[in-house]
C-alpha cells in the first residue's frame, strides 16, 4: 500500500481567526492572527515564493472548528522541505533513486489482454519520453517478479533529484510515495501531465479491478483522498517553479 505522511490523530481546536501571507527574512511566511507560523522545531517557516506561502495559508484558512491536520498537505510538505530535506539532501535524493528501482510504470500485467494493452498504450509513451528527454532508460517487465534497473538509470534519477531545490525535492519525494513512480513524479513536476492524470496513470491495475468487480465505500474514500493529494502536488510544483 502506498502511503504519504503519517496522519495526525490528536484533535486540535482552531485557535486563530485571521490568516495572512507576509514577507519575512527575505522570503514569505504565514501569519495566524499576526503571529508568524513556525516549524515543529520552532523556527519561522520561511518559503521562497508567495505562491508557496499561499498554499500553506490555504491549509489554515479552510479549517473548521477542529483542525484537520492530516489534510494540511502544504504545511507538512513545507516543514519537511525546510527542516528535513534542507539538512539531508543527499539522503533524500538517494532514497528517491532507490525507490525508482521498482517504478510501477515498469511492471506490466501479463493478462488480461485488455489491461496489458491499456498499460502499454499509456505507460510506454511516458517511459519513452523519460528516456528521450531525461536520459532515463528503464527495463520494462511483464509480471510482478522484480528485475533490477540499470545502475546508470538510477544514478541519473539521483542526479535529477539532487539538482532540484529543497522545495521541489520534497515534492518529488512526496510524489514518489504517492504514485510509486519516479517517472510520474518527475513528469508531473515538469508539466507532462496534471495531478489527476498522474494519479490515474499510477493505478491502472486498481482501476481495472474496480471496473470488473466494483469498489467499496472505504476504497472509494481512500482513492478520493489520494487524488486530492495528487492535485495538491501539481499546485505545489507550479508554486515552486515561481520561486
Amino acid at each position: 500500500m502506498r502511503k504519504g505522511y503519517i496522519e495526525a490523530t490528536d484533535k486540535v481546536r482552531r485557535f486563530y481567526a485571521d490568516v495572512s501571507v507576509t514577507q519575512i527574512n527575505g522570503g514569505f511566511g504565514v501569519s495566524l492572527d499576526g503571529k508568524t507560523l513556525r516549524t515543529p522545531k520552532g523556527a519561522p517557516l520561511v518559503l521562497p515564493s508567495r505562491g508557496l506561502a499561499e498554499r500553506v495559508a490555504e491549509d489554515w484558512s479552510r479549517q473548521g472548528e477542529v483542525l484537520d491536520q492530516a489534510g494540511m498537505h502544504a504545511t507538512r510538505l513545507a516543514n519537511t522541505a525546510v527542516e528535513a530535506v534542507a539538512v539531508a539532501r543527499e539522503a533524500v535524493a538517494q532514497s528517491f533513486a532507490d525507490y525508482a528501482g521498482s517504478d510501477v510504470l515498469c511492471y506490466y500485467a501479463d493478462s488480461p489482454a485488455a489491461l496489458v494493452a491499456r498499460q502499454h498504450g499509456l505507460w510506454s509513451p511516458l517511459l519513452d519520453r523519460a528516456d528521450r528527454e531525461l536520459g532515463l532508460t528503464f527495463v520494462r517487465v511483464e509480471g510482478v517478479i522484480h528485475r533490477p534497473q540499470p545502475p546508470q538509470t538510477l544514478a541519473r534519477v539521483r542526479e535529477l533529484a539532487a539538482a532540484s531545490d529543497d522545495i521541489t525535492l520534497a515534492g518529488l519525494a512526496f510524489g514518489m510515495s504517492l504514485f510509486g513512480s519516479a517517472v510520474l513524479s518527475l513528469g508531473l513536476q515538469r508539466g507532462w501531465m496534471n495531478g489527476e492524470e498522474a494519479f490515474d496513470l499510477s493505478r491502472l491495475d486498481e482501476a481495472w479491478q474496480e471496473e470488473q468487480w466494483g469498489v467499496d465505500e472505504e476504497a472509494a474514500e481512500r482513492t478520493a483522498r489520494l487524488r486530492e493529494e495528487a492535485i495538491f502536488l501539481e499546485r505545489w510544483f507550479k508554486a515552486a517553479a515561481q520561486a
